[in-house]
């Protein structure tokens, strides 16, 4: 399997040269508590993956130092990690929000809002509380909020699901993508991908000994490449792991491209997980749930959560939606992942997957507008912007700017611009791919939206 770029990942060093990586590294060390590495070190690094993991210890707070840089209290020994996470470095979200803080930089790139959920959820969370809902949940969730989930698929899907066999609560959408990859993937299982995909997909992968097949969706639409899918797909294919909408690109895959995907899937035995986290979120087309074509139900895992739709994303609440025989291998792994998820928040996220249609009209046209700010904004100051349909993301070609790659030039928008953007390169088995390509979150306040395309305006300009 082929590693994913991190920002020492030894395979950046294929794409850019030693002494563009070096003046890179050099810089970012600037931000973070580490010593430079030599060229001797980074030329080792290259043959040798765990080293690069000890040179790429990040930190801008004292604690994170402490906790990472461990070996100055055990003798300078090297950090430990099992083999197949080796390659998986900090998260970027991490690394870009760290750098944010340090440089008082708007921060358009880790997909969390400003904002804060709805007054009525949170107040059903407190009444929870206090009525004394605080110890362990039934382990795949409380009855009501198990009903609840199942009434909202029917509602969306048409799909009636049983929520005692048929749902299965998680701490988070994360936690269903392991569950169900740990659940049901066994080692040397064939899985197809499509990048740009969500990071934790090839890590929990690879924790399942997965053989990852990426197929890669490039812009300006990012479509499926349907020939290369149906010479992908074969009767060695486990799963397919699908995210619509589509992050980081924003693309919902349409009525045709998931025709093909089901058919492709029940001629060749083939299961599909589909990460739906971001369905409320569709504005150009209706968002369509792979599980809800014809034969796709019991070959299809639909996994889920509250964050998104609700702006409670450090909740973690999440869910996985599948028949009987694929719940069991589900429950399975999650039993032994958390067992359970934190019993007062289902509560409240039943109260929020019961509120009227109303806030859901209210959300999407809330989003339309944060949306219109920032890809006008974007448009105007000079970049290429490629359009999203869904989510709350947008990709953009920043090569109008001079910058080498995706890296070069989200710091370069932080130091001197003062605005955090995520470099796509991380979300591609060949980072090469994406290193064209930035990613903005628009779900922040206007006024935030504003003042960061402000700034890009007044200090970026293209070379």
């Amino acid at each position: 399997m082929q590693s994913q770029c991190t920002w020492t990942s030894s395979d950046m060093l294929k794409p850019y040269s030693l002494r563009t990586f070096t003046s890179t590294l050099h810089s970012f060390s600037k931000h973070f508590c580490i010593n430079t590495p030599t060229r001797t070190q980074i030329k080792r690094a290259t043959r040798c993956p765990s080293l690069m993991a000890n040179l790429s210890s990040v930190s801008t707070q004292k604690d994170a130092v402490l906790e990472q840089n461990v070996s100055t209290q055990s003798g300078n020994r090297p950090v430990e990690v099992a083999k197949r996470l080796e390659k998986f470095k900090t998260t970027i979200f991490t690394q870009m929000s760290m750098l944010a803080i340090k440089h008082g930089a708007i921060n358009l790139g880790q997909g969390f809002p400003n904002f804060d959920g709805p007054e009525f959820v949170k107040e059903a969370a407190i009444q929870a509380i206090n009525d004394g809902k605080n110890q362990y949940a039934r382990g795949f969730g409380i009855p009501e909020f198990n009903a609840a989930i199942a009434a909202r698929f029917k509602k969306d899907t048409g799909l009636v699901v049983d929520p005692e066999k048929e749902v299965t609560v998680t701490s988070g959408c994360t936690e269903a993508i392991a569950a169900t990859i740990l659940g049901l993937i066994n080692p040397g299982d064939e899985v197809i991908l499509f990048a740009p995909f969500y990071d934790s997909y090839e890590a929990t992968l690879s924790m399942a000994g997965a053989k990852i097949k990426c197929i890669t969706l490039r812009p300006p639409d990012f479509a499926i490449p349907i020939n290369e899918l149906k010479s992908t797909i074969s009767k060695n294919t486990r799963a397919i792991l699908m995210n619509t909408p589509h992050n980081p690109t924003g693309k919902m895959f349409t009525r045709e491209e998931l025709d093909i995907i089901a058919s492709l899937c029940i001629e060749n035995d083939v299961l599909v997980f589909s990460d739906e986290v971001y369905d409320k979120l569709a504005f150009e087309m209706d968002h369509i749930s792979i599980a809800s074509l014809p034969g796709m139900f019991e070959r299809t895992v639909t996994m889920n959560s509250l964050g998104k739709t609700f702006s409670l994303t450090g909740w973690k609440i999440g869910w996985a939606i599948a028949p009987p025989h694929l719940t069991w291998g589900v429950r399975q792994a999650h039993s032994f992942l958390t067992f359970a998820t934190s019993t007062p928040m289902q509560w409240a996220a039943t109260a929020a997957l019961n509120a009227p249609d109303s806030y859901y009209v209210e959300l999407k046209k809330d989003y339309m507008a944060k949306k219109a700010i920032l890809v006008e904004g974007l448009t105007a100051v000079g970049f290429k912007v490629f359009p999203s349909s869904g989510t709350y993301f947008v990709v953009v070609d920043h090569t109008p700017f001079g910058l080498e790659n995706d890296i070069e030039f989200c710091e370069y928008l932080i130091k001197e611009v003062g605005v955090v953007a995520i470099p796509t390169s991380v979300f591609y088995l060949n980072p090469e791919e994406g290193k064209n390509l930035v990613r903005f979150t628009f779900c922040k306040d206007e006024g935030t939206l504003r003042s960061a395309v402000e700034r890009m305006k007044e200090k970026l300009k293209k070379k």
